[in-house]
């Protein structure tokens, strides 16, 4: 009874101790599989734990780094008031003027100053024809009256061909009066026989006058 107790016993404890892994694959038979497939892939394997892993480079930039521009200083604004005098601002000449040198620069303007001496009235000499303005203060009667005798005959075509030689009736007059006006017109300028040739008014020089 006591072999048949210790017996069992002995199977229990072999059925329940682990399995020892055959250390020689060598020693399996055929069913164990080959044990050269069996170095070819833990070859493999040994060989990929001990390869450091790859590590593909960052691509690089072809283009150059944009720079940025350098900054220029803006330019002052012009000053508007560069030209303007500042004479006549008290604050500002005070700054930089003192009595001394205000009584200098006066000294030195007066030494530069110069007084224009007065020069007599030109004489006339009684050559520049007849005064055009002495003979309108001596009539008193409206351009247009008759008072010295003309010939009419073609006298208003030759009286606009001959005033046209005249750049005013001023000189026109002085030309009427030097040739024998007002009795006499020579010159064809006075066909109405007024004494005013081409024209010419002495009323301004009347209202001048007073």
């Amino acid at each position: 009874m006591n072999k048949t107790v210790l017996t069992l016993a002995a199977v229990a404890l072999a059925a329940c101790a682990p399995e020892i892994p055959d250390s020689n694959p060598e020693s399996r038979g055929v069913g164990f599989g080959d044990y050269n497939e069996y170095r070819r892939a833990r070859d493999a394997e040994l060989t990929r734990e001990e390869a450091p892993p790859s590590t593909t480079p960052a691509p690089t930039a072809t283009t150059p780094p944009a720079t940025a521009a350098p900054e220029t200083a803006a330019a002052p604004p012009p000053d508007s008031t560069a030209g303007i005098s500042n004479e006549q601002d008290f604050a500002a000449v005070s700054e930089r003027e003192t009595i001394e040198s205000d009584a200098a620069r006066l000294h030195e303007q007066a030494q530069d100053y110069e007084m224009a001496e007065p020069e007599p009235v030109p004489t006339r000499t009684g050559n520049e024809g007849p005064n055009i303005v002495e003979y309108a203060l001596s009539t008193n009667h409206a351009v247009g009256t008759e008072i010295y005798s003309r010939n009419t005959l073609f006298a208003e075509k030759k009286f606009e061909r001959n005033c046209a030689q005249y750049a005013s009736p001023d000189l026109a007059q002085q030309a009427f009066l030097k040739a024998g006006g007002p009795d006499r017109d020579r010159l064809g300028l006075d066909p109405d026989g007024d004494g005013y040739a081409c024209d010419w008014d002495p009323t301004p020089f009347r209202s001048i006058s007073g």
